[in-house]
């Protein structure tokens, strides 16, 4: 089993200690998964992603105690951030086209209504590396969806999320050179990074973590483009500068990139 971080455990144990105080014998399950689950946890820019199994879905009232317990966590612990869905046991493995509502928390606010993250990636994620906090192993429950279902979803991920956003990238370039560099760094850490997870995903049928796509992009993808696989692992992983001479260069590179490796990853066609 895979060591949680410490500052992870600590905003854990009284996440669990809070909850009890006020939802006592509510709370049944825990689990992590994320970067977590994936040994690539990175202080500074990683969240806590979990799962909260719930003995049944929760009122608006008790909505109001679960924001009050997120906000005291936030209060005191400015990051990491905590990310998580509240659900039953009955919705394990569940996605989102379901059209069922939930509890969440994310970006500091407490919401109710589909839950961005129950998707194949998720589940799959869950089910072969997800680490249990509270209640049955991760692995122990078999979850509905088909083992094609993994790649179908992230092949349409691909050609839709990934290549509507490389069109904004192109068509908002003279604004983007006109970001602070820090923002340009997270952007290309993002895009290159981004579309490498769901390479490797549609390669191997599994989940990788950032720095280990980016890892696995310079073992597969030509030569001419390992510069800008290393610029965005380096954003990824240290304060080091910039490998180009210009940000109009990175940001050039960052685009043809994305573009080929989109068109490269319609081999891969599950649908």
């Amino acid at each position: 089993m895979l060591k949680i971080p410490k500052i992870v455990e600590t905003i854990l144990n009284e996440y669990e200690g809070l909850f009890n105080e006020y939802l006592p014998n509510e709370l049944e399950g825990l689990y992590l998964h994320g970067s977590i689950a994936l040994d690539a946890f990175e202080k500074g820019k990683s969240d806590i992603d979990f799962i909260s199994v719930t003995s049944r879905h929760f009122t608006e009232d008790e909505a109001g105690i679960l924001s009050k317990i997120h906000r005291m966590i936030a209060q005191k612990y400015k990051t990491p951030e905590m990310d998580s869905v509240y659900i039953t046991w009955g919705d394990l493995g569940k996605v989102n086209n379901n059209h069922q509502n939930h509890f969440y928390y994310n970006s500091g606010n407490l919401s109710f209504g589909p839950y961005f993250n129950f998707n194949p990636v998720t589940w799959t994620l869950f089910a072969k590396k997800g680490i249990t906090v509270l209640g049955p192993a991760s692995s122990d429950f078999e979850l509905e969806f088909r083992s094609k279902q993994l790649q179908s979803y992230v092949f349409a991920n691909m050609n839709t999320y990934w290549g509507d956003r490389v069109q904004w990238l192109e068509s908002s370039f003279d604004e983007l050179l006109n970001m602070p560099a820090h923002d340009i760094r997270e952007e290309i850490e993002w895009t290159v990074l981004g579309l490498l997870c769901q390479y490797y995903t549609l390669a191997e049928d599994d989940i990788i973590s950032k720095t280990g796509a980016g890892r696995y992009g310079l073992s597969h993808m030509p030569k001419e483009y390992h510069q800008i696989i290393n610029e965005a692992v380096l954003a990824r992983t240290t304060d080091k500068e910039t490998l180009y001479s210009s940000n109009k260069e990175r940001l050039d590179s960052t685009l043809t990139f994305s573009k080929y490796l989109i068109k490269y990853c319609q081999r891969f066609h599950f649908i």
